[in-house]
């Protein structure tokens, strides 16, 4: 019988800052009670329980004497949660995500199912190099040759994913004019609609095109993900992100039932069938130099 796979740092992260905060919580003291019994800061506390910073057991051992938890048992197991939790995914990048996006590849890594609906842009899971880069330079002006290598470093390391039977299910809405908008070269932009095309075709990914046709549709207020995890303590999740790179990543069952729902609908609204076709139909219009991708979605049974 094989062993049973333990859970990724992320989930076991948010386990022991929820159970942490529930000890808390039961104990009455408040957050700043605590850092003052600790003779740490009130900060170092907050970001603990946020999740932001893991929490090494020198720590937690007196941090539970302070919560009055003494049995053995419940010791060891937030022992070896916090233990599994020191080394995050992406870590490496702090130097340029922020602690929020962080917390959005946690749930990325640690996900049995993601959803995406992207009306804009390529998703990042699926874009090539040479798109990535075209996107950066056009809203990341200014930006040195170094500091976009690293987040193109960051965004290749993320597509690992991809690779292989093994990992979450993967479904993607975009919208048409995701499609039909040129980003970078001709050569750029072909490329990109060819590795999409192939990724239409894995067992484990689904791209839909949301066609001009539908008119106002859900997804319509701008591009969110969605993750559903395995763990049955672990509360689905979304995060959503606007123009001006401001982001909101929520559990709460009201929103990530109602964002739900949209996806689902849009799912229901988009093309399905022959995806790679018309992918690759527009990418040979590209390569003929052709601009006018006029009835890419028409035609598409026959």
């Amino acid at each position: 019988m094989s062993e049973a796979k333990s859970p990724s740092p992320a989930i076991q992260r948010i386990r022991l800052r929820t159970e942490l905060r529930k000890a808390r919580t039961k104990t009455g003291l408040t957050q700043r009670q605590v850092a003052e019994k600790m003779e740490w800061s009130p900060s170092k506390l907050i970001r603990i329980e946020a999740g932001e910073v893991g929490i090494t057991v020198n720590d937690l051992r007196p941090l539970l004497a302070v919560y009055e938890i003494s049995s053995q048992r419940k010791v060891d197991e937030l022992l070896d949660l916090a233990r599994g939790s020191r080394k995050m995914p992406f870590s490496e990048f702090r130097d340029i995500y922020s602690k929020e996006f962080l917390q959005f590849l946690a749930m990325e890594t640690s996900a049995s199912i993601i959803r995406n609906f992207n009306p804009l842009v390529v998703p990042g899971l699926l874009q090539t190099e040479e798109y990535a880069r075209a996107v950066m330079g056009a809203y990341n002006r200014g930006a040195s040759e170094e500091l976009v290598d690293r987040y193109i470093e960051g965004r290749l390391a993320r597509q690992e994913m991809l690779l292989g039977d093994e990992g979450p299910e993967l479904f993607f809405v975009i919208d048409e004019s995701v499609v039909r908008r040129r980003v970078g070269s001709r050569g750029v932009m072909r490329a990109q609609l060819e590795q999409l095309a192939e990724l239409a075709t894995r067992p484990r990914i689904t791209v839909e095109i949301l066609p001009f046709s539908i008119g106002a549709h859900p997804g319509i207020q701008g591009p969110f993900t969605h993750f559903e995890f395995d763990a049955d303590e672990m509360p689905d999740s979304i995060y959503l992100e606007n123009p001006r790179g401001d982001s909101y990543l929520s559990s709460a069952p009201e929103e990530t039932g109602r964002y739900l729902e949209s996806f689902w609908e849009l799912e229901d609204l988009g093309v399905k069938e022959h995806v790679d076709t018309l992918l690759r139909r527009l990418a040979s219009r590209l390569d003929e130099g052709r601009d006018d991708l006029v009835s890419l979605l028409d035609g598409a049974d026959q």
